[in-house]
């Protein structure tokens, strides 16, 4: 409060004295302290970009005036550098692309530092130990882009191994809710546009060590390292023998001119791109493909059997007439003579 008061009405107060004021006027209350378990201290990483944390906070940041809840943040853990930005769920496509962002901005980072999510790890299966299931090693989206861009991934075990990211969130649940409110802040748009402008600039400015007294241990991208085409969702699927594959219940044709020898039954890697373009890649090579149409409606069967002859014309025939009205034969003659 006595930030804003000097930055948005020259107003210099001392925040001891401010606070007196707001608990004077009932503005402020403080919070009670709780005993919680001491946990042991882990040291900072020596160098910008050597481990940074990753973490999404879920919180009514526009209070009601727009659908803002989500705001995904990396803080580097040697300097306290951090950057983010808000999107619409904790879903990976959406984590993909703040990944993104940042690396075009500051590279490579050597490790991430994040929680037992699913977004970041496949849990372990019924009856399987922890051992087995890094030995089975199933990857997430996530886990597999990390992997291809040569970024390693370290699960914290509890809240508190990664409590910078943590007290971050609390520090602005306060001071951001805020911002945003006297910015008069009721889209994404607009909060993103806040974050990058506002936020990180002064958040970086009082609470991270500089960045420039670090050694950058960030890594630039490789000629090698498309970022389309690992930040995506990617599945291996089998070629058919009339070479075609399916992806997410849809099936899709190569077409003839990129067909070549030995390609039925064989595995090609299926990229959905964070725009909605769909790839198909084999032995490193992009293919041409189309959608299948749909199978067209099998003609209605038609009875090859020969009609069966009516010989009793519906019962209309000259024998059938009058054939309930004769008189039951004699008893003795149904039996025969001499019985």
């Amino acid at each position: 409060a006595a930030e804003q008061l000097a930055k948005l009405h020259q107003i210099e107060v001392g925040k001891e004295t401010l606070r007196g004021w707001m608990i004077e006027a009932g503005m402020w209350k403080a919070g009670s302290r709780k005993l919680h378990e001491v946990h042991g201290w882990r040291p900072r990483r020596s160098g910008f970009g050597e481990l940074v944390q990753w973490d999404t906070c879920d919180h009514d940041w526009l209070e009601g005036r727009g659908p803002v809840r989500n705001l995904v943040r990396l803080i580097d853990d040697a300097t306290s550098w951090s950057w983010g930005r808000f999107v619409e769920s904790d879903a990976t496509p959406f984590n993909l692309a703040v990944l993104w962002e940042y690396i075009e901005k500051n590279g490579r980072m050597v490790d991430v530092y994040t929680d037992r999510d699913s977004l970041f790890t496949v849990p372990r299966r019924k009856g399987e130990s922890e051992q087995e299931r890094q030995a089975a090693d199933r990857l997430t989206q996530l886990g597999r882009s990390l992997r291809e861009l040569g970024i390693g991934s370290i699960l914290a075990n509890s809240a508190q191994a990664k409590g910078r990211v943590e007290r971050s969130h609390l520090t602005a649940q306060d001071r951001l809710v805020k911002q945003l409110r006297l910015a008069k802040v009721c889209t994404m748009e607009a909060a993103n546009a806040f974050l990058e402008k506002e936020y990180w600039p002064e958040w970086n400015e009082y609470f991270a060590r500089p960045v420039k007294d670090f050694p950058n241990q960030h890594r630039p991208l490789t000629e090698t390292l498309d970022l389309a085409a690992i930040l995506c969702h990617a599945e291996d699927r089998v070629i058919g023998n009339d070479y075609t594959f399916s992806f997410a219940g849809q099936r899709y044709q190569i077409l003839r001119e990129q067909v070549q020898a030995g390609m039925r039954r064989q595995r090609l890697r299926v990229e959905l791109r964070l725009d909605g373009e769909l790839k198909a890649r084999y032995q490193g090579r992009y293919l041409t493909i189309e959608e299948c149409g749909a199978p067209a409606a099998a003609p209605p069967s038609v009875s090859r059997k020969p009609a069966r002859k009516d010989h009793n014309a519906g019962g209309k025939s000259s024998w059938m007439q009058g054939f309930f009205d004769r008189p039951a034969p004699a008893l003795w003659k149904s039996m025969g003579e001499g019985t």
